[in-house]
């Protein structure tokens, strides 16, 4: 329970505290978008850190020298826990937005961090607003700044590895020819969702997979490119399950 009390005094004090700092962000952004940009990424990335020591989340990372320096990309990941965001966020090397339901911008003061971040906010029930959030994504990507999307749609609470990947987020990709980044998150749900009356202290492995280009796939996989990187994950979440035990 101690953790749980704070960490929610702590998201509280931050996202009243960072109103004035939302205005200072505001002012720059006036005169140099790029650098509001990058110290929203720096101001919520050190939140987010925060966050996970005071959750006591160990981490260990894979791969992250997969993700290209050089360019935008489209990170494709699980989804069992918002402790994915958390903890994934707080990685990113480059401007990064993220796709999230539209709920979150409900939430005061944090609905205008995540626009600051380039986050895109998408209705399930809509299916056109959903089309127009993916073009938007893709411009995005031209523009420089990469796209995180969890394709299953909603966090998975099922004893399934993973949810079908819905086809329409690789859209992203295969209109901008970025990179896709496999991104598989390991024991996050424990932290959190399986007992949502406190948090514990669990071991997260994050792996950054290699670089997927659709351009240069197989046809048949370029159909199936959902299906394609799906697997790519799940063999990666039960290689790391493995890794979980010892």
């Amino acid at each position: 329970m101690i953790r749980l009390i704070f960490v929610v005094v702590f998201v509280v004090l931050f996202l009243i505290v960072s109103i004035p700092i939302l205005l200072v962000e505001w002012i720059i952004g006036k005169f140099n978008m790029h650098l509001k940009k990058r110290s929203s990424l720096a101001i919520v990335s050190w939140a987010f850190r925060v966050v996970s020591f005071l959750s006591g989340v160990k981490l260990t990372i894979i791969g992250k020298e997969n993700i290209p320096a050089d360019q935008p990309v489209l990170y494709i990941g699980n989804h069992r826990s918002y402790f994915d965001i958390v903890v994934s966020y707080a990685l990113v090397p480059n401007l990064t937005g993220y796709i999230a339901k539209k709920q979150i911008l409900k939430v005061p003061v944090l609905g205008q961090w995540m626009k600051n971040l380039d986050c895109l906010f998408l209705d399930r029930d809509d299916l056109r607003q959903g089309m127009e959030v993916i073009l938007t994504a893709i411009e995005k990507v031209k523009s420089g700044v990469s796209i995180c999307i969890y394709p299953e749609g909603t966090r998975n609470t099922t004893d399934q590895t993973l949810l079908p990947f819905k086809k329409g987020s690789f859209k992203i990709a295969q209109r901008s020819g970025c990179p896709i980044i496999p991104v598989t998150v390991n024991n996050t749900r424990d932290i959190f969702e399986a007992h949502p009356w406190y948090i514990k202290s669990q071991h997260v492995i994050i792996e950054y997979g290699a670089p997927v280009y659709y351009k240069d796939l197989e046809k048949e996989d370029q159909k199936n490119i959902n299906e394609y990187v799906q697997s790519i994950i799940e063999k990666t979440y039960l290689k790391n399950q493995e890794l979980l035990k010892k």
